[in-house]
């Protein structure tokens, strides 16, 4: 019980002694945009009643993830949250590429490309 308390006690201390900074309204920033597409996702899906991925999806992925970047590159300096959000930014402009492209040719009916 003594070490629960402790540790109830230094998360009480950390929130008392919260700071917010330009590059932690970054972060958040990042955090809501890139939780927020699986919303938009979840949206999409139930409106069309199968498995959508809109175009909003990818932007709110592209953004919240370039965000969460910076914030862990400038504002943090933090290795693990550079590596976890690193990949996800390539991924992300891939599929957004994929997917205007795939929205381009259905317009042109283009389908070679």
């Amino acid at each position: 019980m003594d070490f629960l308390s402790s540790q109830i006690a230094h998360i009480l201390h950390a929130l008392q002694q919260f700071e917010l900074t330009p590059w932690k309204m970054v972060g958040f920033a990042g955090t809501l945009m890139f939780t927020s597409r699986w919303f938009v996702q979840l949206y999409y899906t139930r409106k069309y009643k199968r498995v959508v991925m809109p175009l909003s999806f990818w932007w709110l992925s592209v953004f919240g993830s370039f965000l969460l970047l910076a914030y862990f590159v400038f504002g943090k300096n933090d290795s693990v949250g550079i590596l976890s959000n690193f990949f996800p930014v390539f991924v992300s402009v891939y599929n957004l590429i994929v997917h205007l492209r795939h929205q381009k040719n259905s317009i042109t009916g283009d389908a070679t490309t």
